[in-house]
């Protein structure tokens, strides 16, 4: 049997990263946490490129563009939905995570969502920094994952 194995270079790789404006001080944790990650395991800086958006529903739309452009091998989306006194935290929640899987499933571009979901700020800020590396780690993994496929 063949085992097609975990490869975390992403050397060569061009990222693409949708970041929420909104809740800034967690997306900026996230932002940075993410970056470390991809530097790490090998992706020049000169091959990310960030693109902020207001809110988490603005994100998918954005990713789609990216993926639709060829200039990315995986993109990232990050964002923090973090609950309130209405129902608006479930839309949001839903509607975002639906629109990243509907963008990666229609372009075959792989997307690491990390779009916190929370009920507190505090739970938010505990997250950032692991939620945010791994969505790097979890890219690469994806975009070597499907290179080997073929």
């Amino acid at each position: 049997m063949k085992e097609l194995e975990k490869n975390l270079s992403g050397k060569s790789m061009r990222i693409g990263i949708v970041q929420s404006r909104f809740n800034s001080e967690v997306c900026e944790g996230l932002l940075g946490a993410c970056r470390a990650q991809l530097v790490q395991h090998g992706v020049a800086e000169d091959d990310i490129t960030l693109a902020t958006v207001p809110g988490a529903l603005e994100i998918p739309l954005v990713l789609l563009r990216m993926a639709e452009s060829g200039n990315f091998d995986g993109l990232v989306a990050l964002g923090a939905v973090i609950r309130g006194d209405t129902y608006h935290f479930e839309v949001v929640s839903n509607e975002s995570a639906r629109g990243v899987g509907d963008v990666q499933l229609a372009s075959c571009v792989p997307i690491a969502n990390a779009i916190l979901t929370t009920d507190t700020d505090e739970q938010a800020i505990a997250r950032m920094h692991t939620k945010g590396g791994e969505a790097a780690q979890v890219v690469i993994e994806m975009v070597n994952l499907l290179r080997d496929i073929g």
